[in-house]
């Protein structure tokens, strides 16, 4: 991020917006893997079911999304879902014009379909695609999006491997360094991102890691991550998953991102995984990233989370009486892309 990127956000969020916008583009996926946040039963917070919801397609959807990042004025979008690439059509329309805004953008992204290799114009795009271990474990929980389909499907594209490590494959020794070996090998992998599998309170299931797990996982990332520079990790960035944010209040991440759902009207919270997640044994990367910047000592005494927390303060006071003088009214769409016309 650039000095004048940071400038911005902090503006806006003295304005009273969220940097970071994260919007559920569709509540449809054709995977079906064992521990999604999207689709565990207490992401809307007791509200139904993510494919309860009513979505939208064409130009619809293109139109409607531009409208909330035109209104929000985030910095940063990450498209997620379901699997965003059920709308690719949509995608080829949306990324430009995103584009245009001047937004950073992240497609969060299976693979089960083709990546163009055309997006790679986009130099604010950031393609991720979701790998959940070596081929055997992951083709068990995330077929079709198998390794030979993900290869097969990225071959002319530039992305980003993002894996959830889960209780099911932390502690085997050898094992995470042979995922970044593997991965690290392929020419359009620009870079390689860990997160710990996060609960929501209460939960059970092999997923969850243990204490022993989660403090083996750290030593092994703090441990690779000097043998290998693709692992886009810093070393502050993966301590704080030794004692992340106590919770959503404390948590910058939380705090700078508004999350909607597949309706584009229901907003998550109180973060990106919804329902009451364990912050306690949170392992989200962008949690933690923003953590680290957040402990990031500006003066004596005084670190980037003291002046987040001060300007957030100022920039949510001034939203709600913003909000309370000059409420929203809603507007007639307009006119469609005239691509979708016919």
């Amino acid at each position: 991020m650039t000095k004048h990127e940071v400038l911005r956000a902090w503006a806006g969020i003295l304005a009273g917006h969220k940097p970071s916008l994260s919007i559920e583009i569709t509540k449809e996926c054709p995977l079906k893997c064992p521990g999604c946040y999207a689709f565990d039963p207490a992401h809307l917070q007791g509200n139904g079911d993510l494919r309860q919801l009513s979505d939208y397609k064409g130009e619809e959807l293109v139109q409607k999304i531009l409208t909330i990042v035109d209104r929000e004025k985030p910095l940063h979008v990450s498209l997620v879902g379901g699997d965003p690439l059920v709308r690719y059509r949509e995608l080829e329309m949306l990324l430009p014009q995103l584009d245009s805004r001047g937004v950073h953008t992240q497609v969060v992204t299976s693979a089960f379909r083709v990546i163009p290799s055309e997006w790679s114009r986009f130099s604010r795009l950031n393609v991720v695609v979701s790998i959940d271990g070596l081929q055997p474990e992951h083709d068990e929980r995330r077929k079709p999006a198998t390794y030979e389909r993900i290869l097969k499907n990225t071959a002319d594209a530039k992305i980003t491997i993002h894996s959830t490590i889960t209780g099911n494959i932390a502690d085997r020794p050898g094992y995470i360094e042979e995922f970044i070996r593997f991965w690290s090998e392929r020419p359009q992998i620009r870079k390689i991102w860990f997160s710990l599998f996060t609960p929501q309170r209460g939960a059970s299931g092999p997923e969850i890691l243990t204490s022993a797990q989660r403090d083996f996982v750290i030593q092994e990332l703090l441990r690779l991550r000097l043998s290998y520079p693709i692992l886009d990790m810093h070393e502050s960035l993966i301590r704080e998953m030794v004692s992340p944010p106590a919770s959503p209040d404390d948590c910058i991440f939380a705090r700078t991102t508004h999350t909607i759902s597949a309706d584009l009207e229901t907003k998550i919270t109180p973060c990106q995984f919804g329902g009451d997640p364990d912050c306690q044994n949170c392992g989200c990367i962008a949690s933690m990233g923003l953590a680290a910047v957040g402990h990031h000592k500006v003066l004596p005494g005084l670190t980037a989370g003291h002046l987040f927390y001060l300007s957030d303060r100022v920039g949510s006071s001034w939203r709600r009486m913003r909000d309370a003088l000059y409420p929203v009214i809603p507007t007639t769409d307009p006119e469609p892309f005239p691509i979708l016309k016919n």
